[in-house]
């Protein structure tokens, strides 16, 4: 029962010196000493801005989904995922037989068309000097009936022909015009098959990079199946649910900090929110905000992001991180006093740059010893 008491006030204790802040007085970590570091540094007080980290994921700016236009077998597949296409560059290569069929049978019916176009023409050319000769004749006879050269009976037979002439050229121009109207039908099923056998072969309309590869030689590729997926459109951006409390604090163009963990996560990128989508989820009772990345190697979709949304500003003691010893679970910053140099024990918080956030243990203006180790 001794012993438990005992433990319990060893701990009592332990949390009392871990929770000193402020001006209250330090706890001290030990004996003091005489021996004067090789290095010194001042705990400084200053203001940092206090921030909200809103987790996030990191997404390509723009996502294409390549999609076949035609059926086909897939013959070859040029790209994997990580490649690099630019805007005309081959992916994906189909079997184009059945559309070289296709189109070989259109280009047939439109040589066909066309030398009817052209017999339709000859025959209007024909009926057109015949329509001419009948007239003339026809004329010709009316005035000689005028001078009782011939009789009636032979101009209503001049009228006759006349008539019948101007008949045939009527049905002659209707040929040309149904010919020729088969003539551009046929032409339209030619460019048709032409389109479709360029789809057998499918290039890149943008610029990007391959993300996705979903499609081997031998499938069977159709209109609206996925066969690759481009990221496009530059930049990347990260998508981070911010609490609805916050959202007000957030305008289009603004400049915020983010950390992207797989680079390291303590070097910040500068960030542009360039979309807050205006409806909350209904759960968790955040908004979409995207932020525009900067350009650099090493960021892909998918990876962790923390946005740094400011919440307003707050005093703090920073020291170098070279101050900072670490034993276990314990941190200890060497102090000058009165008595020599003290261990004292503190609390850290976030890094700012080459410094540490002293939350406790340190009120600013102390001087501090460095440790050659790095601070372990």
């Amino acid at each position: 029962m001794r012993k438990l008491l005992l433990n319990i006030s060893s701990l009592v204790t332990v949390a009392l010196l871990l929770a000193g802040c402020g001006s209250e007085p330090p706890a001290t970590g030990g004996r003091a000493s005489n021996v004067e570091p090789q290095a010194t540094a001042q705990a400084e007080r200053t203001v940092l801005p206090r921030l909200y980290d809103a987790v996030g994921t990191v997404q390509a700016k723009t996502d294409i989904r390549v999609e076949a236009q035609v059926t086909g077998r897939v013959l070859e597949v040029l790209v994997r995922p990580g490649d690099k296409v630019a805007k005309g560059d081959r992916m994906v290569v189909l079997d184009s037989r059945a559309s070289q069929t296709r189109l070989e049978r259109s280009r047939q019916a439109q040589a066909s068309a066309s030398s009817m176009t052209g017999q339709a023409r000859d025959a209007l050319a024909s009926a057109q000097a015949a329509f001419n000769k009948a007239e003339s004749t026809w004329q010709r006879m009316s005035q000689l009936f005028e001078q009782k050269v011939v009789t009636a009976e032979e101009v209503e037979k001049a009228e006759s022909a006349y008539l019948q002439a101007k008949a045939g050229l009527n049905q002659a121009e209707q040929g040309v015009a149904a010919a020729e109207a088969r003539a551009r039908e046929a032409g339209k099923v030619v460019q048709e098959a032409e389109i479709d056998v360029g789809y057998t072969t499918i290039t890149a309309q943008e610029p990007g990079e391959v993300a996705k590869r979903l499609v081997e030689p031998g499938d069977l590729a159709f209109p609206g199946k996925e066969l690759l997926t481009l990221h496009t459109g530059g930049s990347m951006h990260l998508e981070a649910m911010v609490r609805e409390s916050l959202i007000g604090r957030l305008r289009l163009g603004d400049g915020l900090t983010v950390y992207i963990s797989a680079l390291g996560g303590k070097e910040p990128l500068s960030g542009v929110v360039e979309e807050i989508e205006p409806l909350a989820a209904p759960v968790t009772r955040t908004f979409l905000v995207k932020v525009r990345l900067p350009e650099r190697p090493g960021i892909y979709p998918g990876m962790f992001g923390r946005l740094m949304v400011p919440l307003g500003e707050k005093e703090a003691v920073l020291v170098p991180r070279e101050a900072v010893r670490r034993v276990g679970q314990l941190e200890t910053v060497t102090v000058r006093s009165e008595q020599g140099w003290q261990p004292v024990y503190v609390r850290t918080g976030e890094t700012v740059g080459d410094k540490v956030e002293i939350l406790s243990g340190l009120s600013g203006g102390e001087t501090v010893a460095l440790a050659s180790d790095g601070g372990n």
